[in-house]
């Protein structure tokens, strides 16, 4: 049976509007610190607790204008399913804090590093909590990425802690969204909602302390609104991406974000890129090409 031309057009179109938001999201998160460097002169609590509000704030308004808003209601009312969510919203959050963190201390190279171990992280975590088998190759990337690890905490006497705990919650996140069958929009609506409490507690201990919760002037408070369509936009675009892009496609795409992240440490940031990171980087990345061209080579043997 001859494919018709035009079904075959519209999916390269729906193909190509995919690739488009896949990575337009990348590039806002791999630039984001940038964005968050603006903010470094406010404690990252309080940059934390602005971004989950007014996350809440953005992805509710885009949950009403869908029509589905009411499906938040319907989830808080499954106990069960309510607390899988909050141990995924505590688990990004954290994330999210190491990562304001991260540019506020001059440890955003560390960040990059997280994100780019992150899918090896990732693929340990599916053989842990999932029982996946992994190919020799895959094992191989992995063995890579413990050594490059290894290597960059007995150069520098210390652990790079921000990068594996960035990766480590970003794992864990992921593990549990796993289990859901929610939507990713309306999903986090409710894990920033879960957050909301926490940040107005935060947010109330800044006032009652003396502190100003808005920072110092417009400025402040137009970055610290802004902070939550920035947080909500690639992720939709991304959930845009997924459902018209293959997912090899996805995999290699995303690590345009780790990379756009190191490029601003080095380059915007100047952080300091010395002889054990020179190491170290080298070594994820031969590990992340040997984990992709091994994913990349089992997809096509499986005619994925």
């Amino acid at each position: 049976m001859t494919a018709n031309p035009q079904d075959t057009a519209t999916d390269n179109s729906a193909a190509k509007l995919g690739v488009l938001a896949l990575v337009s999201a990348c590039v806002v998160w791999g630039l984001s610190g940038l964005f968050y460097k603006l903010l470094s002169h406010l404690p990252p609590l309080q940059v934390l607790s602005h971004r989950t509000l007014w996350s809440c704030v953005f992805f509710a308004l885009v949950l009403l204008v869908q029509g589905r808003l009411h499906l938040v209601g319907g989830v808080l009312r499954q106990p069960r399913q309510t607390l899988t969510l909050l141990v995924a919203a505590l688990m990004i959050g954290a994330n999210w804090f190491m990562f304001i963190l991260s540019i506020q201390v001059g440890k955003a190279t560390e960040a990059s590093l997280g994100y780019y171990i992150f899918p090896l992280v990732s693929v340990l975590m599916g053989v842990v909590f999932f029982r996946e088998r992994l190919g020799r190759l895959q094992w191989g990337a992995v063995a890579l990425a413990v050594l490059a690890v290894s290597i960059l905490a007995w150069g520098l006497g210390v652990a790079p802690w921000v990068s594996l705990l960035i990766a480590v919650t970003f794992g864990l996140y992921g593990v549990i969204k796993k289990k859901l069958t929610l939507g990713p929009v309306v999903s986090v609506t409710v894990e920033v909602l879960l957050l909301s409490p926490v940040a107005l507690i935060i947010l109330w201990q800044v006032w009652a302390g003396g502190g100003s919760v808005w920072g110092n002037g417009a400025r402040d408070i137009a970055l610290l609104m802004i902070s939550g369509p920035l947080t909500a936009t690639p992720l939709i675009l991304f959930s845009f991406a997924t459902k018209r892009v293959q997912l090899a496609t996805v995999g290699l795409v995303q690590y345009l974000n780790p990379t756009l992240q190191f490029l601003v440490a080095t380059l915007v940031f100047a952080e300091p890129f010395g002889p054990w990171h020179a190491i170290a980087f080298p070594i994820i990345w031969a590990a992340l090409a040997l984990y992709s061209g091994a994913s990349l080579w089992q997809a096509r043997r499986t005619g994925g």
